[in-house]
């Protein structure tokens, strides 16, 4: 059966501030009332009412907008709309680098790079746009690149950097400085595109205005891209899939640090057990806290026309997901959100703690584990996560998107290492989602989107220390 909150409470899963209505009920009960005092002593304590009405933080902490959709950047194009996933790099002179994905296409409607009408189009390298278009509609996803001053909280200059994608919802970072971009999309070339769509790219930041080249990662397969996140040591890629029945992939590179030059395409299995539904919707199929062995099981066609990578490997018996989104690695293992996980299809978060001989024939002898960090099935406590960051005193950092509710309020949530969960922040200003929420190098300022509104923030205040 899905956890109630009542049951939730007492595991101590997860808690945040929305329990303050229980209160009173649960005063009677001495250990409840200790467990509810715990969870107020996570995180920065209530939210601030903004006088702006637009971000709702604790005490003693501010923001500033950076960066906001249809401005001209250095490189005389417009910022994009609908900011989505993002990673900082450490840049020259103690600058920051942040790379910013923005999920849109080719509606000439939207906000894109170009222009409303596309007019700026004639001063870019058509050879530096992956998907041209068919005449003058290219696609117009991809990512921007901005230069910030973190002493000075000041925006030192941004440009486009990856041109021609669609879609560009989250991604992850490298550990050797570069920013992969997922195209969360199966189209296929018609009237307006020229190209398939459904791939990774790479992104190396600059602080010279300039597109990368366009490249897909082919090998890391064609399907709804929303994340990714590398294991250092053994230099495998993590990758989620945004659909109600999707799953988690590793791409084992063949050689680590060189996407492109090509590797196997796997999925994630429950080890002696096929086809796991990990979603939780009908029964308690996984238990929040119990550690599952894990293999892996090599997935072909990887191109497939057909948008059905998922169901090949749901056959060959690959644990089904509800929608994978945001994926970071942590300290303590690499963490990925599913938005519509858990009976109450509030959301999950799961941990994969890497084998010891990741990628090897040796992690039969020592599988990775995978574990349901914590499924609260409660609105109040976390609705719909999706991006996801870790923190540098330990916790996570969730950004919200319960976009299914108009009404509905979305929050920057934290997550304890033992599993409490708290608000840093809500959006006053509309019911957009949360996106994007990354920390600078040095830990002092976290980054986040407001994508509705296409604007991004800087968070400082009196962080604790990792």
């Amino acid at each position: 059966m899905a956890l109630s909150r009542r049951h939730f409470v007492q595991r101590g899963v997860a808690l945040s501030m929305g329990f303050a209505g229980l209160r009173g009920l649960l005063s009677a009960s001495p250990s409840m009332a200790a467990v509810l005092r715990a969870a107020d002593g996570a995180g920065y304590g209530p939210l601030v009412a903004d006088p702006l009405g637009v971000l709702d933080l604790p005490a003693g902490f501010k923001y500033r907008v950076i960066s906001a959709a249809g401005e001209t950047m250095d490189d005389g194009l417009i910022v994009p709309e609908k900011h989505d996933g993002m990673a900082t790099f450490p840049a020259p002179d103690g600058l920051t680098y942040i790379v910013r994905n923005h999920e849109i296409d080719s509606d000439i409607g939207k906000r894109g790079p170009f222009g409303p009408n596309n007019e700026r189009l004639s001063t870019v390298d058509r050879a530096r746009i992956f998907d041209p278009g068919m005449g003058d509609t290219p696609a117009l996803g991809g990512c921007t690149t901005l230069i910030f001053d973190t002493r000075t909280q000041a925006l030192k200059g941004h440009h486009l950097s990856l041109a021609g994608t669609m879609q560009n919802c989250a991604g992850g970072a490298t550990p050797w400085g570069t920013w992969l971009s997922c195209e969360e999309t199966m189209a296929l070339p018609d009237r307006r595109y020229s190209k398939a769509h459904g791939y990774v790219f790479e992104v190396r930041p600059s602080m010279t205005p300039g597109l990368v080249d366009p490249k897909p990662i082919v090998a890391m397969g064609r399907f709804q891209h929303e994340a990714v996140a590398i294991d250092p040591v053994s230099g495998c890629v993590f990758l989620t899939e945004d659909l109600a029945d999707g799953l988690v992939y590793r791409f084992i590179p063949t050689v680590p640090g060189d996407m492109h030059a090509g590797g196997r395409l796997q999925a994630l299995m429950i080890r002696g057990r096929r086809t796991v539904d990990t979603r939780n919707w009908e029964a308690q199929t996984v238990a929040v806290g119990k550690p599952l062995e894990v293999e892996w099981i090599d997935v072909e066609d990887i191109e497939s026309p057909n948008n059905d990578l998922r169901l090949q490997g749901a056959e060959r018996g690959a644990a089904v997901f509800g929608r994978g989104e945001g994926m970071w690695k942590a300290a303590d293992g690499i963490y990925f959100a599913c938005t519509s996980g858990g009976k109450a299809q509030m959301g999950q978060i799961w941990r994969y703690i890497p084998s010891p001989h990741e990628g090897t024939p040796g992690e039969s002898s020592k599988p990775a584990t995978l574990e349901l960090f914590i499924e609260p099935n409660d609105g109040s406590v976390v609705a719909n996560a999706d991006n996801i960051t870790a923190s540098p005193w330990g916790d996570l950092l969730v950004c919200e998107d319960a976009a299914h509710d108009d009404d509905n309020d979305n929050f920057l949530l934290g997550v304890t290492p033992d599993r409490r969960v708290y608000k840093l922040a809500k959006n006053a200003v509309s019911s957009s989602e949360f996106a994007g929420a990354t920390f600078s190098p040095d830990g002092s300022t976290l980054f986040v989107n407001v994508q509705g509104e296409g604007k991004t923030f800087a968070i400082t205040g009196p962080w604790k220390k990792g």
